[in-house]
């Protein structure tokens, strides 16, 4: 089981969405993940709402704010690193902090960084909330991918800011992938972006576990999602890019048989 009490620093350890349609949000992950939902106020009007997968927190959602929503924002998700929420190189590195670091009631203190290429992250420094309390397993957070637009400038920015071991794979001579490695444990990768993302910026794109790829993508586009990407078979296991209802890109994992 993949219960989680803590995260090393530099660890992924949340994700949230920030959607254009609560109601659509919560009704497609609901029925894509069998997650349940739990909104609790927040300010004068907004909620957030969390997700929880056999009552493990393993996530969030929140609707945007109305001036988002009139300018025709895409709904995202927003990945969450455990550290030290001033990120005092963010700047150092080529990257830009996004506001000041804030508190977020007693649950924590975060701030919202960019990459040099525009990838935006959320870090997260943990007080009454470490972040999701389950991992790796079905209906939990698995990974997470940069797509990137600069695999040279990314291996520089993250393994300055939160020490990572950048793992560079290639073939015949190109790159193809970067594994990253956080004390020693595998902890995400980046994408070399191509041609077929278009003129798409730089993001961050988190994995879901899956018991079957092909049936998650299925019932993704029987509630109004769409498949961007794959089916893809891969030593690792399966993997599908799926887009919910509002546009925010997500992918769902399934490892391999133990055949």
């Amino acid at each position: 089981m993949g219960k989680r009490e803590s995260y090393e620093p530099g660890t992924f350890c949340w994700v949230d969405l920030a959607t254009t349609d609560s109601g659509d949000a919560k009704a497609f992950y609901s029925g894509l993940f069998g997650w349940e939902t739990e909104d609790t106020p927040v300010g004068q009007s907004g909620s957030y709402t969390m997700l929880r997968f056999e009552g493990d927190d393993v996530g969030g959602l929140y609707e945007m704010a109305p001036e988002q929503r009139e300018q025709d924002a895409t709904a995202y998700w927003l990945s969450y690193v455990s550290a030290d929420a001033t990120a005092a190189r963010t700047g150092d590195l080529g990257g830009t902090a996004h506001g000041d670091v804030f508190d977020v009631m007693e649950a924590g203190r975060m701030a919202i960084i960019a990459d040099p290429a525009g990838a935006t992250l959320a870090l997260w420094e943990p007080r009454a909330h470490i972040g999701a309390g389950r991992v790796n397993d079905v209906g939990c957070m698995s990974w997470n991918e940069l797509q990137t637009r600069d695999s040279e400038a990314a291996d520089v920015f993250y393994g300055g800011l939160f020490g990572w071991e950048i793992e560079p794979i290639e073939d015949d001579g190109t790159l193809v992938y970067t594994t990253v490695k956080n004390a020693g444990v595998q902890n995400g990768g980046f994408m070399p972006m191509t041609e077929q993302h278009g003129d798409a910026p730089s993001f961050w794109l988190p994995y879901f576990t899956v018991s079957s790829r092909d049936g998650a993508a299925e019932r993704a586009r029987e509630l109004g999602g769409t498949v961007l990407a794959g089916p893809l078979d891969l030593p690792a296991g399966k993997i599908a890019v799926l887009a919910d209802p509002q546009g925010a890109a997500l992918a769902v994992f399934e490892g391999p048989t133990d055949e």
